[in-house]
């Protein structure tokens, strides 16, 4: 992963004397007390993963989602980030915690990257590894959580995964519930890419059986709009099967994460931290908030138009997937004509 090269000191003084970039070894060493992993690729075009792309646009599984969709011609060409882009950096940051027991009451669930900010601290890390890039006379870009990159197929180039059944960013050791962060320079830090992963899902099909809406019956190809997570971030009306599907998450959906053998091994050596209680939410504090404390509270995610009412119609809808004596919380909101809470609302209290 570290990938071989000239070494050269990160010194100011060192700087000054050596015309050869430092070694991934050297950058590496910038980030690993954040937990960060780094790889490096050739910066060259994702030609596969674009043709993949368009292809699952055509065949309306992307939704109307855009993300690195949109504009394939700069999300799948690294090579034109920065004049003369010789090397995809990608840094990889573990984020699977141990959870607090369910607590009582009327509650709902958030997927593990939304427990914290993540992208915040690696956009902090490779934010000195660029500074150290720059101040050796490198161009260098810094993408996290942004459109400009598919960061997942910089890091199956890097060696650090191999994209499983489920869609998901699969690193040996880590598991799949990593962030990704892309860093692109000129600096030409690897000649050529490293061998990939072998690894692979083999004949598993756990995330495909445990999916509750069906998302994954093609294999390795996510169809968004049976995917209970896009739903819960979509402006969309939700279809009454996607709602059930719900169960209890208001954000996001981890399930065909939780059942993979890949993530058994990182659950148990970090088993021994101390749980989180940020796994859980309770229905009745998102309902009584204001949209605008919700949407503030909650920035680092992906909210339809910052409209905290995406999140109070995501909490009814599991409020009405639960235990019937906390279904009234939903009364203040059957009867405002609201378009994006009513529905949920009524739905919630049986009122079809």
């Amino acid at each position: 992963m570290m990938g071989p090269g000239p070494s050269c000191p990160l010194s100011e003084i060192g700087r000054l004397a050596c015309s050869m970039p430092p070694t991934l070894q050297a950058l590496a060493d910038l980030v690993r007390d954040d937990g960060i992993v780094l790889g490096a690729s050739v910066a060259a075009p994702y030609d596969e993963v674009e043709a993949a792309l368009r292809d699952r646009v055509e065949r309306g599984l992307w939704a109307d989602m855009r993300f690195t969709a949109a504009r394939t011609e700069v999300s799948c060409h690294p090579e034109k980030a920065v004049r003369n882009a010789a090397t995809v950096i990608t840094a990889i940051l573990p984020i699977w915690e141990p959870a607090t027991e369910r607590p009582d009451g009327p509650v709902g669930r958030l997927p593990r990257y939304a427990w914290g900010d993540p992208y915040t601290t690696l956009r902090e890390a490779l934010g000195r590894v660029r500074d150290v890039l720059k101040a050796d006379g490198y161009r260098a870009v810094v993408h996290v959580d942004a459109n400009h990159h598919v960061d997942r197929e910089g890091a199956r180039r890097a060696g650090l995964t191999f994209g499983g059944k489920n869609t998901m960013a699969i690193a040996p050791g880590l598991g799949s519930f990593i962030s990704i962060g892309t860093l692109i320079t000129d600096a030409q830090l690897v000649e050529q890419d490293p061998e990939p992963i072998r690894q692979g899902c083999g004949s598993c099909t756990l995330c495909i059986d445990a999916c509750p809406t069906g998302a994954l019956d093609e294999e390795y190809v996510l169809n968004a709009e049976a995917c209970v997570s896009y739903w819960t971030q979509s402006r969309r009306d939700v279809p009454a099967d996607i709602m059930d599907g719900f169960d209890d998450m208001v954000y996001g959906c981890d399930i065909c994460q939780d059942v993979c053998p890949y993530n058994l091994g990182p659950a148990e050596r970090r088993s021994e931290r101390e749980p989180s209680a940020e796994g859980w939410i309770r229905l009745d504090a998102w309902l009584e908030a204001s949209e605008e404390e919700l949407a503030s509270h909650y920035a680092r995610l992906y909210i339809p138009d910052l409209d905290g009412r995406y999140l109070k119609r995501n909490a009814l809808i599991a409020l009405g997937n639960g235990p019937d004596q906390y279904r009234p919380l939903a009364l203040p909101l059957v009867d405002t004509e609201d378009p994006i809470l009513t529905p949920a609302a009524r739905r919630a209290l049986g009122l079809y």
